[in-house]
């Protein structure tokens, strides 16, 4: 039996998609992955064994180690994420996207933050978000999927990259990744004028290949985010721009929030740190110290 090593682009229903080459695959899962508690994921480097060349089927026999691994959204081997947000029309959640900005320090990974639907942003909304986020010194971007404002560059970015896309309903994923293909790939949604929120039209990850060394992660939107194996006290290292002023803090184990001398707190005061930003930092810690301890 031949073996094969191939991607895996995508998996439904028990069935795992696998591009070698020029092919593409459709395999099941040999059973012994199920006994060893693991999970092929979207973006796994693999070993297939092909049942049939023609009808181009196989199993995935082996896994190949990982370089990282995301909960949500689900996908192996990323690296970049595209975390696209819209600048209204839904209204963005900055304590959503700082939830997912906290994870991504946790797993030391590099990201762009893109606000999409510069098109309708009359107020210049997307100027004040642009300037939270590059304050902290990550890279941030105005575009719109609609016009193409923004996308030129935004391609360099992610030559040579497996970069998944992440992002609540209706921010434009599915869009921008139909921007950057120039073609309808990836089914848009309208928004629900009711709720003014996305539907849902991505029910599953899915890597796209733009070149051969080039790889976009469509993954399901989301309306909840859990920070996993982050604790209160720990909450802080992920928050960069606390890194300096923490020093200044009076109390070793400081809260930054209730202690009199902190440091952080201090910093907010005088516009050095942002005071969404640590707004969102107090409920996320709150939140955290709530949960049952096992």
């Amino acid at each position: 039996m031949d073996s094969l090593k191939g991607k895996i682009i995508r998996g439904v229903g028990g069935f795992y998609y696998v591009v070698s080459g020029s092919s593409t695959y459709e395999c099941r899962a040999k059973g012994a992955f199920r006994k060893e508690g693991l999970k092929p994921l979207v973006g796994d480097d693999c070993i297939i064994d092909i049942i049939d060349d023609e009808k181009k089927t196989g199993n995935v026999v082996s896994l190949l180690p990982r370089r990282n691994s995301l909960f949500r959204p689900e996908v192996a081997n990323v690296d970049l994420l595209l975390i696209i947000f819209a600048v209204k029309n839904p209204d963005p959640s900055l304590n959503l996207l700082d939830r997912f900005l906290i994870n991504l320090e946790k797993e030391k990974l590099p990201c762009i933050i893109a606000f999409n639907k510069e098109d309708i942003d009359s107020e210049c909304l997307g100027e004040s978000f642009l300037q939270v986020y590059r304050n902290v010194g990550y890279d941030v971007r105005l575009i719109s999927a609609l016009t193409g404002e923004g996308f030129e560059e935004l391609e360099n970015a992610l030559k040579g990259k497996t970069t998944a896309l992440a992002g609540p309903s209706g921010a434009g994923k599915s869009s921008t990744i139909n921007r950057l293909f120039g073609d309808e790939i990836s089914e848009t949604g309208e928004i629900s004028s009711k709720i003014s929120r996305g539907k849902n039209t991505t029910r599953h990850s899915e890597l796209f290949m733009i070149s051969e060394d080039t790889f976009i992660c469509d993954t399901p939107g989301f309306t909840s985010f859990e920070n996993r194996g982050i604790t209160e006290n720990d909450l802080w290292r992920y928050y960069p721009e606390f890194a300096e002023p923490e020093k200044g803090c009076r109390f070793t184990g400081c809260s930054h929030i209730s202690e009199p001398d902190c440091g952080i707190k201090a910093a907010v005061s005088s516009g050095r740190i942002s005071a969404v930003r640590y707004e969102n930092y107090c409920k996320i810690y709150a939140e955290l110290a709530s949960r049952k301890k096992y």
